[in-house]
């Protein structure tokens, strides 16, 4: 996906002079072919994601089109008050990007976890939230939210992440189908949509068809697609690679509240905890059943119980 985001922000970068890319000393290599071809127009700023998050908007206020690029964990939590009062408040068209949101730099600590990225970024008023699964997402959606006039957050994984296929369109704000199905709907978000579609098509050769959604847009939430779903199943699986407070599941929650739906929620993902141990992304995926192998599992049981 960095490969993509690389190559997406370059090619929009020739159509639009207005793009500048500032980076928090990382992306070496990755950025080569921008900062040869663009040298004023990429500029970085060292290891001061506050002051980086600040050099934008002033940027943004003088016309320009400020792309901030950081580790998801350091471009959100340590900046914030800059994100918010900065960048938020004024509603200015920086676009905020996470590098390795949720565990996938799960042996580098706590520091390095990005569980509270959607969180943090959905409490600004007027801020879209977007998180791909794959590098076409990624490639469609990050024209889109230039084109933004207010600021947007969008997260990016590592290399050589999986492409699922879909027909769906992939347009910022919507839903985007990835399985047909009948009885559960699943939504999911970010990377682990790619867990989820192998699960289905593994579920799918014993006779089990749950339908699946990949919510890359967060915020502002596809509410047309949640009704409309809500009348055709009775249950909504959320499934997700971030803390119960503030992300996927807390959204779809909220929703579901604030429209009177009789639709049940269920959440697979991790806990309200801090996850301890440095182990690898596969590995806490395996242990909360995110994995391919766990998702399998769970769904398998929701099919199976009795009233749903």
């Amino acid at each position: 996906m960095r490969k993509a985001f690389a190559d997406t922000l370059f090619d929009c970068a020739l159509q639009d002079e207005r793009i500048l890319l500032l980076t928090g000393d990382l992306g070496y290599q990755l950025f080569t072919s921008f900062d040869e071809t663009f040298p004023n127009r990429f500029i970085n700023v060292g290891v001061a994601e506050a002051q980086m998050m600040a050099a934008a908007a002033g940027l943004a206020v003088e016309g320009f089109k400020p792309v901030a690029y950081s580790i998801a964990s350091f471009a959100t939590a340590r900046p914030f008050e800059q994100i918010r009062y900065c960048i938020g408040y004024p509603q200015l068209p920086v676009l905020i990007v996470g590098a390795g949101r949720g565990l996938l730099y799960g042996q580098s600590g706590v520091s390095h976890h990005a569980m509270d990225d959607v969180a943090l970024m959905s409490a600004i008023p007027g801020m879209t939230v977007v998180l791909p699964g794959d590098k076409t997402e990624l490639a469609a959606l990050l024209p889109q939210l230039i084109e933004l006039d207010s600021p947007s957050y969008m997260t990016v994984g590592r290399y050589g992440e999986p492409t699922y296929i879909a027909d769906e369109e992939i347009r910022l704000g919507q839903c985007r189908l990835l399985r047909p199905g009948e009885k559960l709907t699943l939504f999911s978000t970010g990377e682990v949509a790619n867990e989820v579609v192998n699960a289905v098509d593994i579920l799918n050769q014993s006779g089990i068809f749950p339908k699946a959604y990949q919510v890359h847009t967060i915020k502002p939430l596809d509410f047309e697609c949640l009704e409309s779903e809500a009348e055709l199943s009775d249950v909504f699986v959320v499934i997700e690679e971030h803390l119960p407070q503030g992300g996927l599941w807390s959204a779809i929650a909220q929703w579901k509240a604030e429209y009177n739906s009789p639709v049940q929620l269920v959440r697979i993902g991790p806990p309200d905890a801090f996850l301890l141990g440095n182990k690898r992304r596969n590995e806490y995926r395996k242990d909360y059943f995110i994995d391919t192998k766990g998702l399998v599992n769970k769904i398998s049981e929701l099919w199976n119980t009795d009233g749903i």
